[in-house]
């Protein structure tokens, strides 16, 4: 079977270098084993992404030399499909309604936090009875969440190695879609990369823990799951994460005072790809990329 990785960026402002640092190590993975990539757009938020952003997107793409083999259609028009599978999870009691707010999740008596600070849902929801859920139906429209089991979820990341997750007690049911209608990450991801057939995930280390919840998805749905390797993310030199909002770093600012082959020439030294950061194209990197070169500390980075 011929290695399909993947490139899924959401157009909600310009990509900026820690975006680039995914999709080159996405590309450079699926490429090295003699495989294609894939791109897709992940604009489930219609809102905070626009078509003016996916054009930038994809021109920026162009522009570093990271030329994708496939397309798969964007995140937006695939909602009957995603509404498919949340049905079918509802019609085998796997997901259900909830009405609690964010509010009340909160304040919940001794309501346990996951690792990323979120309060962990405590389960309201999931005993009310028929009469109870069509009472709250008639008032507002609820959320939909995945009954998870109090079972631990391991795997081994192939860059950071081991790792495990009790998703009831560090994760708690997780939400399917949004009382907006708007579809969670969790769900879209895992139904279009089975669509798409995406043999390989490569992303930042900020998603490692997203990964139990999503073998759990694929273990419900019958499906084969990718294998998964996660990077060290870029921050900037005082050791924040580079963010959308602040504009760091973004393509707009850097194609100013930068060709392609810099930048690409940049990131891989940073990856540990190559001695110096000679300018170089993403084609020359192939035959040198290898994971055992790569850094598992965040990777702080200064164009200086």
């Amino acid at each position: 079977m011929m290695e399909l990785g993947r490139f899924a960026p959401t157009p909600s402002g310009r990509m900026h270098l820690g975006n680039v640092f995914s999709a080159l190590m996405a590309w450079l993975s699926a490429k090295s084993m003699g495989g294609e990539v894939l791109l897709r757009i992940e604009d489930l938020d219609t809102v905070r992404c626009t078509p003016q952003h996916t054009a930038l997107l994809r021109d920026d793409l162009n522009w570093l030399g990271l030329h994708w083999d496939r397309e798969q259609p964007c995140q937006s028009s695939q909602s009957a499909r995603y509404a498919a599978i949340l049905d079918e999870l509802w019609q085998r009691e796997l997901a259900y309604p909830c009405w609690c707010s964010r509010a009340e999740i909160e304040h919940a008596a001794n309501a346990p936090h996951a690792s990323d600070g979120h309060a962990i849902y405590p389960g309201t929801c999931r005993a009310l009875s028929e009469s109870e859920r069509a009472a709250r139906f008639e008032k507002k429209a609820p959320l939909w969440r995945l009954r998870v089991p109090d079972e631990t979820i391991s795997f081994t990341d192939g860059h950071f190695g081991p790792y495990s997750e009790d998703l009831a007690a560090e994760c708690g049911d997780f939400i399917l879609c949004r009382a907006d209608g708007i579809f969670a990450y969790q769900l879209a991801v895992v139904a279009d990369d089975i669509a798409a057939g995406v043999t390989q995930v490569v992303r930042g280390r900020d998603l490692l823990s997203s990964t139990p919840r999503q073998l759990y998805l694929y273990r419900l749905l019958g499906a084969e799951p990718p294998r998964y390797w996660h990077i060290p993310l870029l921050t900037a030199a005082d050791g924040r994460r580079l963010s959308k909002r602040d504009r760091d770093l973004d393509l707009g600012l850097l194609r100013q005072h930068y060709t392609a082959a810099q930048l690409i020439g940049k990131l891989a030294h940073a990856a540990g790809l190559i001695d110096s950061e000679e300018p170089c194209t993403a084609d020359e990197l192939i035959p040198l990329f290898s994971w055992d070169k790569v850094p598992r500390e965040d990777i702080a980075f200064d164009l200086k």
